[in-house]
């Protein structure tokens, strides 16, 4: 019988970007899957968390509902995305104590690490200094999930597990300029650049840094696996510990875009740390499995679904 045959779950953040494929996996597999929303639900208060659990009984919860955005919301907003995201992880952690939930997999990302750190990140380095300044209220109130589950693992017996995600693409993501991350963004760019015959895109840096990214269908395919699977209160690292530089990413979004005008670099603006990707060996041992998704691949499915969606994906919040 399959491990989620007839299991309930409860997953926050459930019809958004990341939620939406955990919970279409989850359902195909034959779980019973509930997904609270917010006006039914806000799970910034512990009365609504315990009254969702009371009455929908989950065995497990995946907490994958955050606030969060590109660079100009936590400009714009630090407070509230500090605020409500650790409001809703501690809360929604405290009421799957009280409610008996046998496990809680807490969302994390890669923007916890370090800001100082370069290179292949290891789940050891996580508590090796802050977060960036441009995300540190995000990325501690995620440190703080984590540490909340070793807490309780050591008082209560609590099964809590914390799974780091890299950055994330897809169909489904804003293009939203205000929300959207970088590669969301520049896919934005290039269509809307061959779609109005522009002479040129720019990008800001020199291209040189190298980041990691990850299909969404395959960081929802590792959460379900490591809900499954792994019960370590210490993270995991979920990502392709493959590396990419930006000019790469940008030239490949170029060409299957099918923008034929030139790239350009305003080598004015910074350029970030120079190298962030995950280790990935504690992920590949544990969940026996490695994403199987090229960058390209997805890119390819990514910029098809955002043409044919584009004014809604433009819209996204």
């Amino acid at each position: 019988m399959s491990f989620w045959k007839n299991k309930k779950v409860v997953v926050t953040g459930g019809a958004g970007f990341l939620g939406a494929p955990v919970v279409e996996i989850l359902r195909e597999r034959g779980a019973e899957v509930f997904v609270p929303r917010r006006r039914d639900y806000n799970l910034i208060h512990l009365e609504d968390g315990l009254r969702c659990f009371a009455e929908h009984r989950p065995e497990m919860v995946i907490h994958s509902a955050a606030f969060y955005g590109g660079i100009w919301i936590n400009q714009m907003y630090p407070a509230k995305i500090y605020y409500e995201n650790l409001m809703m992880a501690t809360n929604v952690i405290e009421a799957c104590r009280l409610s008996g939930v046998q496990k809680f997999v807490g969302v994390g990302t890669a923007c916890s690490y370090p800001g100082y750190l370069t290179g292949e990140l290891q789940e050891d380095d996580l508590w090796n200094g802050q977060a960036h300044e441009t995300v540190r209220n995000y990325g501690a109130v995620k440190k703080m999930m984590q540490l909340q589950c070793w807490a309780y693992k050591k008082q209560y017996g609590f099964n809590g597990i914390h799974v780091i995600l890299t950055n994330l693409y897809g169909p489904g993501d804003s293009y939203n300029p205000d929300r959207s991350h970088v590669v969301a963004a520049l896919i934005r760019k290039f269509v809307e650049a061959r779609q109005n015959r522009d002479a040129a895109v720019e990008v800001w840096g020199t291209g040189r840094p190298i980041r990691e990214f990850l299909y969404i269908n395959d960081a929802a395919e590792a959460i379900v696996r490591a809900a499954a699977m792994y019960d370590d209160v210490e993270p995991v690292n979920i990502g392709t510990g493959i590396g990419t530089s930006i000019r790469e990413l940008a030239e490949t979004i170029q060409e299957v875009s099918g923008f034929a005008g030139n790239l350009t670099w305003n080598t004015e603006k910074p350029d970030g740390q120079m190298k962030k990707i995950l280790d990935v060996r504690k992920m590949k041992a544990a969940l026996q499995w490695q994403p199987p998704t090229s960058l390209r691949t997805g890119l390819e499915k990514t910029i098809h679904w955002y043409v044919a969606n584009k004014n809604a994906a433009d819209a996204r919040e």
